[in-house]
């Protein structure tokens, strides 16, 4: 059994205004990416947050923390804007959670026709079989551990740390 949470951003269907909650787009309900390519693995989806992920807070991510925890699964995967998506993964992996963590998002809007978000879901969720204990970011066919990755926002993509 896998655990999805989402917490919103582009792969959520967001789109913000001047940096603002204000979303412009409905949501995207993300069971939409999985019912396509027809997923073997049972899973549920838990809708914490819906925010443009530079407004996530401490408290948001304690929130995060705290679910996880409560979880009886040990394979997790969170939606989560690509902003901040490295300081959630890093805040996770200091605690030692004990279970597999993949965070991911889109950098195209997900209600867009080509989107990477269908794309980078189902790429973290199946990742989730061969990873170790840990917390991790997959995007585009990349899997980071949250230890060693940085953002390029010039190319739009994440790479490991040199």
């Amino acid at each position: 059994m896998i655990k999805i949470f989402t917490t919103g951003g582009t792969i959520g269907g967001l789109e913000y205004v001047n940096s603002t909650d204000r979303s412009l787009e409905d949501s995207i309900d993300i069971s939409i990416f999985l019912k396509a390519p027809n997923i073997s693995d049972s899973y549920t989806i838990d809708y914490l947050l819906d925010k443009d992920s530079r407004h996530i807070t401490l408290e948001d991510r304690e929130l995060i923390r705290d679910r996880i925890k409560l979880s009886k699964e040990e394979r997790i995967v969170i939606t989560h804007g690509t902003y901040t998506m490295i300081d959630t993964a890093k805040y996770l992996g200091k605690l030692n959670l004990k279970k597999t963590i993949v965070i991911t998002g889109s950098f195209i809007l997900s209600s867009e026709k080509h989107s990477d978000a269908p794309f980078n879901l189902g790429f973290a969720i199946g990742t989730l079989k061969f990873l170790e204990n840990g917390v991790y970011i997959a995007m585009n066919g990349e899997v980071f551990s949250h230890e060693n990755v940085v953002k390029n926002v010039q190319e739009n993509r994440f790479e490991r740390k040199l």
